[in-house]
């Protein structure tokens, strides 16, 4: 008897609990992204560098289809493959110039960057395979078993640069 009441109370106990939770998460905590910077300004100036990029990458495809067996066909690839990276370093030279002006972009933009490049050096990897006759998927590096690529377009959305997501053109 004295068991089974001991487990009714544990149990109102944990219920309360859970409810105070959740009353908690929806009234009072909030409801911030972890990462939105407090500079629209720069997420404005970002997403044109990124737009301009994003066009000279257009610029570059080329929709014929390849044979995977031909080695010449492989090396038209990596090229485009390299001019099209070459874009988005010269894009993250750019947005490094101009940094944001609140603390918070301060500390965030450098990592945002930082994931950047090493994507950029996975898309310079998978160059390098081309150039050896290697077809296979983009590797990218993961970060928490998440591919670095969600990361850092996750930051982009976020932050209203929706041409400074990773471009999805070495996908096969």
């Amino acid at each position: 008897m004295i068991k089974a009441r001991i487990g009714k109370l544990a149990l109102g106990v944990i219920c309360i609990c859970i409810a105070a939770m959740w009353v908690y998460a929806f009234i009072f905590a909030s409801k911030e992204s972890a990462n939105k910077i407090d500079d629209p300004l720069w997420g404005q100036r970002a997403n044109m560098v990124c737009e301009a990029a994003r066009t000279q990458r257009t610029k570059l495809q080329d929709l014929r289809k390849i044979d995977i067996k031909d080695p010449a066909a492989l090396l038209i690839r990596a090229d485009i493959a390299e001019k099209a990276t070459t874009t988005l370093t010269r894009m993250l030279d750019e947005i490094e110039k101009s940094p944001p002006t609140d603390a918070k972009g301060l500390a965030l933009v450098p990592l945002w960057i930082s994931d950047y490049r090493v994507y950029i050096a996975d898309r310079g990897a998978y160059v390098a395979n081309l150039r050896l006759g290697k077809i296979g998927k983009l590797n990218e590096t993961l970060v928490e078993g998440v591919p670095i690529s969600e990361k850092i377009s996750k930051f982009a959305r976020e932050n209203r640069m929706t041409s400074c997501q990773v471009p999805y053109d070495l996908v096969s």
